[in-house]
């Protein structure tokens, strides 16, 4: 397959997956914690360059125990998942630095799509039919628990498990997205799509189609913008997000 469309097709799945799910954690008022998760997976990327394997492995792993740890603390502690998180975000971010060699800094804060392979296409086919497979078989517990966790436990929904799948599902997303936008960046990704749906949707079914299809158009249009501009990938796709946005603020006024 042709390198930029191979790169056009694993940035065009990733914003799929990263807008769709961001539409719930929107709605969940959960924006920053996709951010702070992308810190997360910095000892990770670290630790598999060092011993040579793909970067997504060692991400992912990172970012599924830190996100187990902050699920069992927060249910074994009285402090809420956001301090949890940031406690996680600040120690891993500065083990990250220390662990990642230098020459790899920098792609590992701000991705590098150019090194996308077919056996990353695979994977991120995979990893995004199951974000949004999973995510739709949990989406009503996830509705209750944003409108009445009392509601979600009267129709015999867990609230706490439905969390933390959806929270591995973030995880999963931000893993696969670390390539195209970085740690530094993707938790961007994540939300801006998401937030600009949320400007022109009229239904949470029309809201979380949209966000996917923002996703996937920032990451496209932000792919193309580097071919006309000197900038890389990574905020390139950001900055498409961020224009993308705007015109719908533009788009509706009211707002």
């Amino acid at each position: 397959m042709n390198d930029l469309y191979l790169q056009l097709a694993v940035a065009a799945l990733i914003g799929i997956g990263a807008g769709y799910l961001g539409s719930f954690m929107v709605l969940k008022r959960m924006s920053l914690v996709g951010d702070a998760l992308s810190h997360v997976a910095l000892p990770g990327i670290a630790l598999a360059l060092i011993w040579n394997l793909n970067p997504f492995f060692g991400a992912f792993t990172a970012l599924f125990l830190a996100t187990v740890g902050v699920w069992i603390l927060e249910r074994k502690t009285e402090l809420p998942s956001e301090t949890l998180v940031g406690i996680f975000f600040t120690l891993s971010l500065a083990v990250g630095l220390l662990l990642t060699p230098e020459p790899e800094l920098l792609e590992a804060l701000f991705g590098d799509v150019s090194s996308v392979n077919s056996s990353d296409l695979f994977i991120t086919v995979i990893a995004v039919a199951t974000i949004i497979i999973t995510t739709s078989l949990i989406s009503r517990g996830l509705i209750m628990g944003i409108l009445s966790k009392d509601m979600a436990k009267s129709m015999n929904i867990s609230v706490n498990k439905t969390n933390l799948i959806f929270m591995i599902l973030i995880s999963l997303v931000v893993a696969l997205g670390l390539k195209v936008a970085g740690t530094l960046l993707m938790g961007s990704l994540v939300i801006i799509p998401a937030a600009a749906a949320k400007n022109v949707s009229t239904s949470i079914s029309r809201y979380v189609f949209i966000a996917a299809s923002f996703g996937a158009l920032a990451s496209i249009g932000g792919m193309l913008a580097t071919g006309f501009l000197p900038i890389p990938p990574g905020p390139s796709i950001v900055l498409a997000g961020g224009i993308i946005f705007l015109a719908t603020l533009a788009l509706t006024p009211r707002q």
